[in-house]
């Protein structure tokens, strides 16, 4: 299916980093908390992330991230979810995040 190259330009996505993981232990499928930096504009922002297999909390801080910041606050197990952290599915269905290999400034947004 296409899209109007106006619909993707709706979708804000942004690079941040990783500033604070833990294990999010009321939640019914592994996953952490996840802090991300996205810069003066945005701040930081929480969300909850099923990553357990491929990082632990420990591994992701300081990683630059991408992160979708438009969606909508999402209420999980009673923990503010509030960006979409992107990521991939392996050929076991477990996430890998696409990290970015180069120093872009939080808050950066795609296109």
């Amino acid at each position: 299916m296409k899209i109007p190259y106006e619909t993707f330009e709706s979708v804000d996505i942004r690079a941040g980093t990783v500033v604070r993981a833990e294990p999010f232990d009321r939640a019914r499928k592994p996953c952490y908390k996840v802090w991300v930096d996205f810069g003066d504009k945005l701040g930081v922002l929480q969300t909850s992330a099923q990553i357990t297999v491929h990082y632990t909390p420990r591994d992701l801080v300081g990683k630059k991230i991408l992160g979708c910041v438009n969606l909508g606050e999402k209420n999980i197990a009673g923990f503010l979810s509030q960006f979409l952290l992107l990521g991939f599915s392996d050929a076991d269905g477990a996430i890998c995040l696409p990290l970015l290999m180069h120093n872009v400034p939080n808050g950066n947004k795609i296109h």
